[in-house]
């Protein structure tokens, strides 16, 4: 360790909503950081999470801090963690939402400038893919300091229906959701391993059409069954996140999906790789069967897709508040 390296770690999250106090929470309860930062425009809101999670902290078993902070603040921490992002109002359009999402980044980031070049910035508010490529292109910072939480969480959920099926522990599973977080996302069938023995040899009935269609069901729809019940999913990520930040903040190189900038596909989703202090160390080659291939290609196609019009739609939103303002 140099003389000018900081001793204090922090790691600010933007919107302190169910995902980002879930989120405090979490690194309060598991101390990786000596101070979490949070940043949001209802005042009120923000004093009354951290007196209650200031609270959290007396029992005396965390050193972690928790305070309010500008976005300012929060450009200098070593990790920055955006939760925030506007809800979908009923009848309103996904494209729509991720230029209202878009607008919300932008004016983020002319906040926090100049940001510390060594912060890794990760993306949770979706949609994710679309708002990492964005965050990377308005933050300046390079691509591998840019990180989606992606399909991380799904693959969480896949490793757990597996064990139920295998009776093994998820630790000793294998598998990755790969792709989009959303409904293009697929499962990297091929690569599973429980234990040391590829997936087939682990199921009694081998893996059928139906065991496939079940499966991808289950972890593409958990999250929308959870929200239309409980009105929002916070612990799943909200756990998810910290410990993506603990990988980053200890220099874990543990391997996971996350969601990151593809050069060869033109858009950010989510592959394996290694996490560490930089943020991506390095992408981790995976053997996909041709139709898994194919399916990472539909994937990519949607997404760039998606990032066109939202292009567009930003160049006419602009081009409209100039006319107003001529």
């Amino acid at each position: 360790m140099t003389h000018h390296q900081r001793l204090k770690t922090s790691i600010a999250i933007l919107g302190c909503g169910d995902v980002g106090s879930t989120l405090a929470y979490t690194l309060i309860l598991n101390p990786i950081c000596s101070e979490v930062i949070l940043v949001d425009p209802k005042t009120a809101l923000l004093e009354a999470q951290v007196r209650d999670l200031n609270d959290a902290t007396y029992r005396g078993n965390t050193g972690t801090k928790v305070r309010a902070g500008t976005h300012k603040d929060a450009g200098q921490a070593d990790i920055v963690v955006i939760t925030a992002g506007a809800k979908q109002k009923i009848g309103e359009s996904r494209l729509s939402l991720l230029s209202r999402n878009l607008y919300i980044l932008s004016s983020i980031f002319s906040s926090m400038s100049p940001i510390n070049p060594d912060t890794i910035l990760l993306l949770v508010a979706n949609p994710v893919d679309i708002l990492t490529y964005f965050a990377q292109r308005l933050s300046g910072l390079p691509a591998s300091q840019v990180i989606g939480t992606g399909t991380t969480l799904d693959s969480g959920r896949l490793r757990g229906v597996l064990a139920q099926k295998t009776e093994v522990s998820p630790n000793s599973i294998d598998a990755y959701v790969l792709g989009e977080h959303g409904d293009s996302q697929f499962i990297a069938w091929s690569s599973i391993l429980i234990g040391t023995a590829p997936l087939r040899l682990a199921l009694p009935n081998g893996i059928t059409p139906e065991f496939k269609e079940e499966i991808a069901t289950h972890t593409r729809g958990a999250a929308a069954a959870i929200i239309a019940a409980k009105g929002c999913t916070a612990y799943g990520i909200g756990n998810m996140a910290a410990s993506i930040c603990k990988y980053i903040l200890f220099d874990q190189r543990t391997v996971r999906p996350i969601s990151f900038y593809q050069p060869e596909l033109g858009c950010c989703l989510s592959m394996p790789a290694v996490l560490g202090r930089k943020g991506i160390i390095q992408s981790m080659p995976i053997v996909l069967d041709e139709e898994e291939q194919m399916e990472l290609e539909k994937c990519a196609r949607h997404l760039r897709g998606v990032i066109e019009s939202a292009e567009k739609e930003l160049v006419a939103e602009k081009g409209l508040q100039k006319a107003i303002e001529s």
